[in-house]
């Protein structure tokens, strides 16, 4: 084999390696990082020497690349810098990125996409390389946008990124004719789910199915966690009752309640536990209205657990952009026994909302299908 093309393979080779690590790294500071994105930086010498690692958490304010860059010291000139988010070119909470790798000397640096954020988005690669700093953008481009999802739909569509889960039988009945539903899905099921909630800012369910259930919806994953996960209940009636988990635990965990009932007694008897009301006209079904309050409090992600009438609703009105079934190996049966998916749904099969980048893991007997709606 020619040399050069040989050295070129192995360059390639040497890339997709480092840039891989630095989105290992960013993934570290997930739960730890909102509402900014995840990063992680190396620092790799011209002979494929890692010298410095880092990774963001917000409360630490030290970005990735300064960490990896005070990792490096002097080897830092002349080298290579793999960043899992394009640098950052504004004061911000802190200095800019792009003038600590531009001052450390590094030759060259290695990032799949560019952030989002308007005030980031470009201007970081475009200060490197006015700078003569060579810039490689798109290497695991997929893989980057789907690590940092939740940040990069926020400033892109302008609303929280929703991901769907739901829990049923193998026939798509998520309780009994007579609202049983605890539990479908197994142990090790529910242990993936609080390791899918840490990821997240906060959580809505319908009153159905915090009547039903009297949930918790915390976070137990034992993982670190930068915010508590903020519970949402949209309740039009406000039948929550007062001495459910939910409101016996809302003054140590952010509660909100979106309704449009105005029963001065009600609303008091849930305050007085802690629970925001946010009174809106629809009864909790203008999921704009709600996109809107989660924005004022910079709440990037929301995970939707159901029912099945809200399960609809978000899809209905194509505000779904990640699905997760977990699916148990048992036939409830019943035209009476309420559908994963309500809501109006679709005429035609073409119209059918088809996942892409599925993937298919095992829970002990269940199994969990994941991915993404094309529309």
């Amino acid at each position: 084999m020619d040399f050069g093309l040989w050295t070129l393979i192995l360059n390639k080779e040497l890339d997709i390696k480092f840039a891989k690590r630095a989105l290992e790294l960013a993934a570290q500071g997930i739960g730890q990082v909102s509402p900014s994105p995840l990063v992680g930086c190396v620092i790799v010498t011209d002979a494929g020497e890692a010298v410095g690692e880092g990774f963001y958490v917000y409360d630490k304010v030290r970005h990735a690349e300064i960490i990896a860059l005070e990792e490096s010291g002097g080897k830092a000139v002349g080298a290579t810098a793999y960043v899992s988010l394009e640098p950052h070119a504004h004061h911000g909470r802190t200095t800019p990125c792009t003038e600590a790798l531009i001052n450390a000397g590094i030759r060259r640096v290695v990032c799949p996409i560019e952030d989002p954020n308007p005030l980031v988005s470009g201007k970081g690669f475009e200060r490197l390389r006015e700078a003569g700093l060579q810039v490689e953008v798109g290497l695991l481009e997929t893989d980057a946008e789907r690590l940092n999802e939740k940040y990069n739909c926020y400033f892109r569509k302008g609303r929280p990124f929703v991901h769907l889960k739901m829990a049923s039988s193998l026939d798509g009945k998520i309780a009994t004719r007579a609202g049983d539903s605890r539990w479908i899905t197994g142990e090790a099921s529910l242990r993936r789910v609080h390791e899918l909630r840490h990821e997240y800012d906060a959580i809505l369910i319908g009153s159905g199915t915090a009547l039903a259930d009297d949930p918790t919806l915390t976070d137990r994953s034992g993982k670190e966690r930068r915010r508590k996960l903020v519970r949402l209940i949209l309740d039009s009636r406000l039948r929550l009752s007062p001495d459910s988990k939910l409101a016996r635990t809302s003054k140590e965990i952010p509660t909100i309640i979106f309704s449009d009932n105005q029963d001065r007694e009600k609303i008091q008897s849930l305050e007085d536990e802690g629970i925001e009301i946010i009174f809106e006209p629809g009864g909790g079904r203008d999921l704009n209205y709600i996109f809107r309050e989660l924005k004022k409090r910079n709440l990037q992600s929301l995970f939707v657990e159901g029912g099945s009438q809200i399960a609809g609703a978000f899809l209905d009105a194509g505000f779904v952009d990640k699905v997760s079934f977990f699916i148990a190996p048992m036939l409830i049966g019943g035209k009476d026994s309420p559908s994963a998916i309500g809501g109006t749904g679709v005429v035609r099969l073409a119209n059918a909302n088809k996942l892409s980048y599925v993937e298919i893991r095992q829970h002990e007997s269940d199994i969990e299908v994941t991915g993404y709606p094309k529309g």
